[in-house]
């Protein structure tokens, strides 16, 4: 089995965030890898990682990175893969992330989703992926199909719920 989406990240801290699209992608049966590269620590293997990945199969990249939050918008430089940034609460409430990666110049691109938003990347990574495959695509509205049920549900147990002047 060869990975299709590769989930970067700064180091083994950003793990708790990043591992929410982990869960995701055995959920949907997407095979991934898991690396930890850093832009500043290890910027030769950034490099070698970014050039190699569209030769290796890969599809979609996520990369998340907290404080100086570099390491999506350098992969983008040297890829022409799409890259989706997972800005991470690191300091300063992750908005140092955030504006990191989501103020890329033009022509290098990083999608950005939510701080600590990887399940997001996840299923933006996926419905990506499902444009040109039809088995991903149903797995993808089955997906969104029972978060929709998650809230009838939610709103059945709510109307449960008794208070003197609650009308519904």
């Amino acid at each position: 089995m060869n990975p299709i989406v590769s989930i970067i990240m700064g180091s083994t801290s950003d793990l708790k965030v990043m591992e929410k699209a982990a869960a995701f992608f055995e959920e949907m049966e997407i095979p991934f890898e898991m690396n930890a590269l850093s832009a500043h620590r290890t910027p030769e293997a950034v490099e070698e990682f970014a050039t190699n990945a569209e030769a290796r199969g890969i599809k979609v990249i996520i990369a998340g990175a907290g404080m100086a939050a570099h390491l999506p918008g350098v992969i983008a430089a040297m890829t022409p893969l799409p890259v989706i940034g997972v800005p991470i609460n690191a300091t300063l409430d992750g908005m140092d992330a955030l504006l990191a990666i989501v103020q890329m110049p033009p022509g290098i691109p990083v999608a950005t989703v939510a701080i600590n938003g990887a399940l997001n990347a996840a299923i933006l990574a996926g419905q990506m992926m499902a444009v040109g495959d039809a088995s991903m695509m149903e797995k993808i509205k089955t997906y969104k199909e029972n978060l929709k049920q998650k809230i009838v549900k939610a709103n059945e147990d709510l109307s449960k719920v008794e208070y003197r002047f609650k009308t519904n």
